[in-house]
């Protein structure tokens, strides 16, 4: 069986499949309990493939930790000028984060025509790729956390609560202004890739990522596919191989 690692910068997440079928998963941090669904299987891991956009450091953290729990030499995948069909636009395609490349190669793979893919993680990032398979390009922001990170540390005098709001109107309170605000801009944010994909001719819409669920409720119309950084992983991975 294969194990598919999607490490991103605050969370770790993991599926085990069994001939293009996940037979177990699991996400968080990286600590002893994050493989605990996997107790005992250890032996059955065949193969290790992983997206990451940590830090080298990290990464080799990630490979000594998983050196502890299974024994075979995990296999990381990196973004590409091409494959399959599609064109990365950047000139440099080592540049690009893994986890992008490999959600819109997931994407590309389950859908026919243009496509907007959307993950919302710690950054929030944008991918445009036309129904010819040329990547149009992107945009990186910061995502919610981060957002409210820089407010609540670089501003000294914006002190709000914790709020989940699903509202962009003006706010009553600094509270609300705060989270209000945030709500507004990703509104903007979905106006834009609406816009952007009408012009394109991007007739598919993709969110994931752990913000998924606030985009689309700031009005984004996509299909929500939780785990499309693996999927992408999992056909990458399986091309390289020869065999699932």
């Amino acid at each position: 069986m294969r194990l598919l690692i999607d490490a991103g910068n605050t969370r770790l997440k993991w599926q085990l499949r069994h001939d293009r079928t996940v037979v177990s998963q699991g996400a968080g941090g990286l600590e002893a309990g994050v493989f605990s669904a996997l107790a005992g299987r250890g032996p059955d891991v065949s193969s290790i493939a992983i997206s990451t956009v940590i830090s080298e450091s990290g990464r080799q953290e990630l490979v000594g930790f998983l050196a502890s729990h299974f024994p075979v030499e995990p296999r990381f995948y990196w973004s590409e000028p091409a494959r399959g069909g599609m064109a990365n636009a950047y000139a440099i395609p080592e540049t690009m984060g893994a986890d992008r490349w490999h959600a819109m190669y997931g994407a590309w793979k389950r859908t026919t025509g243009g496509f907007a893919v959307v993950d919302a993680g710690s950054a929030v990032t944008v991918d445009y790729v036309s129904g010819e398979g040329r990547h149009l390009g992107g945009y990186i922001l910061p995502g919610r956390g981060m957002m409210l990170r820089s407010l609540k540390n670089d501003a000294a005098r914006i002190g709000f609560e914790d709020h989940q709001t699903d509202a962009g109107e003006p706010g009553m309170s600094t509270t609300e202004c705060v989270h209000h605000g945030r709500f507004w801009l990703w509104q903007s944010m979905v106006d834009r890739i609406h816009r952007d994909s009408l012009q394109n001719d991007l007739r598919n819409l993709l969110v994931t990522g752990g913000d998924a669920g606030g985009l689309l409720a700031a009005g984004l119309r996509a299909d929500r596919v939780d785990d499309l950084v693996l999927a992408g992983l999992d056909e990458i991975d399986t091309e390289e191989r020869g065999s699932p």
